[in-house]
C-alpha cells in the first residue's frame, strides 16, 4: 500500500505558531514549507509533530538557501512495503553464496579442487549457513517488527556479504523515520538483541547436540598457524548445561560447525550492545537514561582503547589478535558516538519494568563477553 494514499492534508495550522512561513512546495508525496523557525528545531519538531503524524507524516526540518531560510519537510510516513527489495533481495543471496563457500572451506574442510570439480559440494556447508544468517536475521527482524509495530519507517534487513571467517560482516537494518518517544526507542532497541540472543541460544544448542566432524589428514599436515575462537561464557554454560564438549583432545576430530553461528551470535551481541550512538546498546540506555547516555558514550572508546593496551602490553598479544580487534573497535566507536543517538520527540520515562529488561538484556550480553575472543597459534 502506498502511504501517501492513507495520508490526510498535512496540518499547516499546526505549524504556525512555532514558524513563520514564506511559501509551500510540493514534492511528490513531500509537502515543503520554507519559511523561519520561531524556536530551536528540537522544540518544533515536539510542538507540531503530534498533529502532522496523526495526519499521516513525518516531519524533518533543516537550513535552506545559505541559512538564510529554514524549511519543514513533511513525507507521509510508510505503511508497508513498496515492491519487491531488489538491494536487500541481492545481497541476501550473496551473502548466502558467501557463507556457503567459506563454510565449505574454512569450517567443513572441502578442499578447493573438489568445489571447483562439483559446485554442489558446497552444499555441504549449509548449516553454517543457516546457522550464521538465522542468528542474524533474527536479530534484525527483532528490529524490524518493533519498529512496524511502533510505527517508526524501517528497512528490512541489509544482509553484508565478506570472506573469511564467517563469510558476513553482519547485517542492519535503516531507521528513517522520527522516534516517537524513548519507549519506542527502546523497543525497537532491545527487540534485536534479546530476539537473537534467543536463536543464539537455539543454535548453539542444535550446534553441541549434532556430531563433530572429521578433519582430514591434510588439515593436519605441517606446520602452520590457525586462528582459535575461544569460548564466551554464555557458549560454556550451555554446553555444560548440555553435557557436551566444545573441543576434543584429538586434532583430527572438531566441533560441528553450526556452533559457530552460535558464536558469531554471541560475538555479535557484544559489539552491538556497545552503548554508543546509533548501536542497540546505545538506544537502550539512550532510552533508559536520557540524554545522560551521551557522557557513557564519551567513555566507550577509552575503554576498548585500554583494553587493547593491556592485551598488547600487558599480556603480550600481537595487533593482528584480539588487540587490533579492539583497537578497530575504540576508532569505530569514536566516531558512532561523535555522531549522537537517536534523538525521540517525547522524553517521558520509560518506566521500571523496561529498565529491568534493559539491565538483564546489558547482561546476558556480558556472558557473551571475552577479553579475548581470537588469538592465533601455531600448531
Amino acid at each position: 500500500m502506498d502511504s501517501r494514499d492513507t495520508a490526510a492534508e498535512p496540518p499547516v495550522d499546526a505549524l504556525r505558531p512555532v514558524f513563520h512561513l514564506h511559501e509551500i512546495h510540493r514534492d511528490g508525496a513531500q509537502v515543503l514549507y520554507y519559511g523561519e523557525s520561531l524556536v530551536p528545531e528540537r522544540m518544533l519538531i515536539r510542538e507540531v509533530w503530534p498533529s502532522f503524524r496523526e495526519a499521516g507524516y513525518e516531519v524533518e526540518v533543516a537550513t535552506v538557501r545559505g541559512g538564510r531560510e529554514d524549511v519543514v519537510v513533511a513525507r507521509p510516513v510508510s505503511t508497508g512495503i513498496d515492491g519487491v527489495p531488489w538491494k536487500n533481495v541481492g545481497l541476501f543471496l550473496a551473502t548466502i553464496v558467501s557463507t556457503l563457500l567459506v563454510g565449505a572451506l574454512t569450517w567443513y574442510y572441502i578442499p578447493p579442487a573438489e568445489i571447483l570439480a562439483d559446485p554442489a559440494s558446497l552444499l555441504r556447508a549449509l548449516p553454517f549457513t543457516a546457522a550464521v544468517l538465522g542468528v542474524l536475521a533474527t536479530h534484525e527482524l527483532g528490529h524490524y517488527v518493533m519498529g512496524r509495530y511502533h510505527g517508526v519507517d524501517v528497512s528490512l534487513p541489509y544482509v553484508i556479504p565478506f570472506i573469511f571467517p564467517f563469510g558476513t560482516l553482519g547485517a542492519v537494518i535503516r531507521m528513517r523515520g522520527q522516534m516517537p518517544d524513548r519507549k519506542a526507542l527502546f523497543d525497537i532497541g532491545v527487540a534485536g538483541p534479546i530476539a537473537g540472543l534467543a536463536a543464539t541460544v537455539v543454535v548453539t544448542a542444535i550446534g553441541l547436540s549434532l556430531p563433530p566432524i572429521q578433519v582430514p589428514e591434510w588439515a593436519l599436515q605441517g606446520s602452520r598457524q590457525v586462528i582459535i575462537f575461544n569460548n564466551p561464557p554464555l557458549l560454556d554454560l550451555i554446553a555444560t548445561l548440555l553435557g557436551r564438549p566444545t573441543e576434543y583432545a584429538d586434532p583430527s576430530v572438531a566441533v560441528n560447525p553450526v556452533i559457530i553461528g552460535g558464536w558469531v551470535g554471541m560475538f555479535f551481541t557484544v559489539l552491538n550492545l556497545l552503548p554508543v550512538g546509533q548501536l542497540d546498546g546505545g538506544h537502550i540506555l539512550r532510552a533508559m537514561v536520557g540524554e545522560s547516555q551521551e557522557r557513557v558514550a564519551a567513555l566507550v572508546p577509552a575503554v576498548l582503547f585500554g583494553l587493547a593496551a593491556y592485551l598488547y602490553y600487558g599480556l603480550g598479544y600481537s595487533l593482528n589478535e584480539s588487540v587490533g580487534l579492539w583497537g578497530f573497535w575504540g576508532l569505530l566507536s569514536a566516531v558512532i558516538a561523535f555522531k549522537g543517538p537517536a534523538d525521540p520527540v517525547e522524553e517521558s520515562s520509560i518506566g521500571t519494568p523496561r529498565v529491568l529488561v534493559g539491565a538483564a538484556t546489558f547482561a546476558l550480553g556480558a556472558l557473551c563477553f571475552l577479553l579475548v575472543p581470537i588469538e592465533i597459534m601455531s600448531v
